[in-house]
């Protein structure tokens, strides 16, 4: 069992690394998370790890450990109606603007969200054409790991079927040995950038659309307002946000506004 010590040091590391809070009590997760590292790095027990962590500074055996604490629980789809929005709603408006639409999802995982996106973006192209309104999107995620799969965009049996329609999957991908890959026309819409939501995001530029979704629910009520504020900042008054369909922005923030649709409800950035 991890003692009392190494528990709450190796909280605070991960508290202060990527904003994750683990609470109390949870010393069984984070052995069970961080045993298969034991063989990789050499370590005898868990708790040899977290000390090799703690005086150590080994980026490698810091990147390992915070890609196997990340929760990477995602789908193809999620919740189904910021997709709706984005379709019948949001790129219709943006695209009256006659500018270039630039799109984030944060804390993507393996890809499945901009995938997602990357799709709804072409299949609204080929029902309107023409557009003068060119689309970007941006992933970023923590975790190199995951990061390095949703760049390759391979998936297996299980993972493929979790939100996909029949049609999209015949669409979308080919059969290959491995599994499914995503096609290089939805692939090369994506681009993936590793990042820490707790660093800036300054150097990422204006998006007019930001996916932030169920990845706060782990962090602290001071990492969410900073993390809030830090998304506001990158887009312009007018601006939409969609988070998680149990978060909430207004305990932390007061730069965001509900807007509710017949689909569903997001947020926008207030003027």
């Amino acid at each position: 069992m991890i003692d009392a010590q190494d528990y709450a040091e190796f909280a605070r590391f991960l508290s202060e690394c990527c904003g994750l809070v683990l609470g109390e009590n949870r010393q069984y997760l984070v052995a069970s998370r961080l045993s298969r590292l034991l063989g990789e790095f050499g370590y005898g027990k868990v708790e040899d790890l977290l000390r090799a962590l703690r005086q150590s500074s080994n980026p490698t055996l810091k990147s390992r450990v915070i890609d196997a604490m990340t929760t990477n629980e995602t789908s193809w789809f999620r919740d189904g109606y910021p997709f709706e929005i984005l379709r019948q709603i949001l790129l219709p408006e943006l695209e009256a603007r006659k500018k270039p639409i630039r799109i984030w999802s944060a804390a993507c995982s393996s890809g499945q969200e901009p995938y997602s996106i990357a799709m709804v973006i072409s299949e609204w192209e080929a029902s309107f054409p023409p557009k003068t309104s060119p689309v970007s999107i941006l992933a970023t995620d923590l975790s190199e790991s995951v990061l390095a799969e949703a760049r390759v965009g391979l998936y297996d049996g299980l993972s493929i079927v979790r939100g996909l329609t029949p049609e999209r999957r015949q669409k979308y991908f080919d059969t290959v040995e491995n599994g499914h890959r995503i096609k290089p026309d939805i692939q090369r819409r994506v681009r993936f950038q590793k990042l820490n939501l707790m660093d800036s995001y300054a150097m990422l530029g204006k998006f007019d659309i930001i996916f932030c979704r169920n990845v706060l629910i782990y962090f602290s009520a001071e990492t969410k307002r900073r993390i809030f504020d830090g998304l506001a900042r990158q887009m312009d008054p007018g601006g939409y946000l969609f988070v998680g369909a149990s978060e909430s922005v207004s305990s932390y923030t007061d730069a965001f506004e509900i807007v509710r649709t017949p689909l569903g409800s997001l947020l926008r950035r207030r003027s």
